[in-house]
């Protein structure tokens, strides 16, 4: 808990066994509350395993795909009155270490978001990031700041901070349960007006890392410009995107 607010960690997993533990074990309980699991059908133990960690365990009987297991994920958050979530990867390709001060820029109320990038710092290709994820990261993430008028330094992080109001009301019931979720969620919280900070987290890649293969990657990337070009083409009231015609509009 900071400044009496409740920060609550959730870990989407999919065949999370071997990475799991070492994960958990980085997490500060000191500042964390509770630890949410939500397991999208996975072939190995990461069910059992968290359960034996005694993470709070949510199964699917059926693989809902990434933006489905987030959506359980945020939902069950709220339910635990979380005043501040954290979505953590279990794969350990994102450090557990840097939770506290992404739960700190949210408690201190300055920030409604925060991003853990690859980008700043310089050093996502000495991390293991791919060349061709590295070149498309920063060709998609100039054309989405472009299109949306924004300054972020990637669109595309799976290490994410937001507080109980943006989760409230960000429609992501309205989004994809594919991996293209992430994407649309950023561009529904940046066109609500919401504050976004970005702290500097070192990659890693590695055998154990998820990763999507190019095919899914490039309809990936081509599900990013779309979803910028929807946002823009929004903003400047020429049509009506399902995305982004909720009500209020902004914050």
């Amino acid at each position: 808990m900071i400044y009496k607010k409740k920060v609550v960690v959730v870990m989407p997993a999919y065949n999370a066994g071997a990475t799991l533990k070492k994960t958990y074990d980085e997490i500060d309980m000191k500042i964390v509350d509770e630890v949410i699991l939500v397991d999208d059908a996975s072939r190995d133990e990461t069910a059992a395993l968290a359960r034996k960690l005694r993470i709070k365990t949510i199964v699917h009987p059926e693989n809902r795909g990434y933006g489905g297991n987030q959506k359980t994920c945020y939902e069950a958050a709220l339910k635990l009155k979380a005043d501040i979530v954290i979505m953590l990867h279990p794969d350990y390709q994102y450090t557990p270490k840097l939770i506290p001060a992404m739960a700190h820029l949210l408690a201190s109320g300055e920030y409604d978001v925060v991003l853990g990038s690859r980008i700043l710092g310089g050093q996502a290709l000495k991390g293991g990031m791919p060349l061709y994820k590295y070149i498309s990261n920063r060709f998609l993430t100039l054309v989405q700041n472009l299109l949306m008028g924004a300054k972020l330094s990637e669109y595309h992080t799976g290490f994410r901070g937001f507080t109980r109001k943006v989760l409230q009301a960000v429609p992501m019931e309205k989004n994809s349960d594919d991996f293209i979720f992430d994407n649309q969620m950023l561009s529904q919280i940046h066109y609500m007006g919401f504050k976004i900070a970005e702290v500097t987290c070192p990659a890693k890649y590695f055998p154990g890392a998820s990763s999507i293969n190019f095919f899914r990657s490039s309809t990936y990337g081509l599900g990013c410009l779309w979803t910028a070009l929807m946002f823009r083409l929004t903003k400047m009231g020429w049509i009506k995107s399902n995305l982004f015609n909720f009500e209020g509009g902004k914050k």
